[in-house]
């Protein structure tokens, strides 16, 4: 069985002079890069040094907004009224849109990032908020929503494209839900188990879950965590567990 399946990460998660993760080598791997629009991390700078990286070396790119939470890492909950959650995310949609036109690139996605996310993978208003949001800037931008929750849906019920992700570095509970970072084997680390995941989730379309359980997954593109040692290694891993597979390696975006 053959299977085609996109590589994100998360980049430009630093801030003025502190880095995180390392993106150069995240870029070798991925064909998406969502970037930070300077909420919860990232800046003007950084913003410009990856987009014009991912341009160089063929990776679309899209914009990754979160809370306004440089402290949090956007981790921590917040709550804000639906508009004022529209305009945070048309703010930075459009930093990220006007940093990757300065470079020669095009934001070709939105992916919401943390605790933001989060919410709105289990509140509706909040879900229809994010999408009317990217709607409302620029309907051609994809969205790139965890499948099966209120975000995927109301994306859909906007008339955005709209692309599943799914996590190979993270459980999920019974409920198909990725599960809380605090929780008891939350976080997976083993680059082997790892890769051995993401394979299933391409090629048989399934994840197990804390419980044992196999679950359906619909997964567009897996996302490859950068921000912790080993990030690189394990993400080179993955791709070649995937290749060997017999999995074609493609961005599920087109490249504006």
């Amino acid at each position: 069985m053959s299977a085609k399946i996109d590589l994100n990460c998360d980049c430009g998660e630093g801030f003025g002079p502190y880095a995180m993760g390392d993106d150069e080598a995240m870029l070798d791997v991925v064909t998406s890069a969502s970037v930070a629009c300077g909420f919860h991390a990232g800046d003007p700078q950084i913003m410009a040094r990856v987009f014009a990286g991912a341009a160089r070396k063929g990776v679309v790119v899209g914009a990754h907004p979160g809370y306004p939470d440089l402290w949090g890492f956007g981790r921590r909950p917040q709550r804000f009224a639906l508009v004022e959650i529209e305009r945070l995310l048309a703010y930075q949609i459009g930093a990220a849109q006007a940093v990757a036109a300065l470079v020669g690139t095009r934001v070709a996605y939105v992916k919401p990032h943390g605790a933001l996310s989060n919410l709105a993978m289990v509140e509706k208003d909040v879900a229809r908020a994010l999408a009317r949001a990217v709607r409302a800037v620029d309907g051609s931008l994809a969205f790139l929503a965890v499948a099966g929750c209120p975000l995927e849906h109301e994306a859909r019920a906007a008339g955005l494209e709209v692309a599943c992700e799914a996590f190979a570095d993270r459980a999920y509970g019974d409920d198909g839900l990725i599960a809380p970072r605090g929780a008891p084997g939350a976080v997976l680390t083993d680059p082997h188990e790892i890769a051995a995941r993401a394979l299933a989730m391409a090629r048989e379309g399934e994840v197990v879950s804390l419980s044992g359980g196999r679950l359906p997954l619909k997964a567009d593109s897996i996302c490859l965590h950068g921000d912790h040692p080993g990030a690189a290694q394990a993400a080179r891993t993955l791709r070649a567990a995937l290749e060997a597979g017999g999995v074609e390696i493609a961005p599920f975006a087109r490249a504006p």
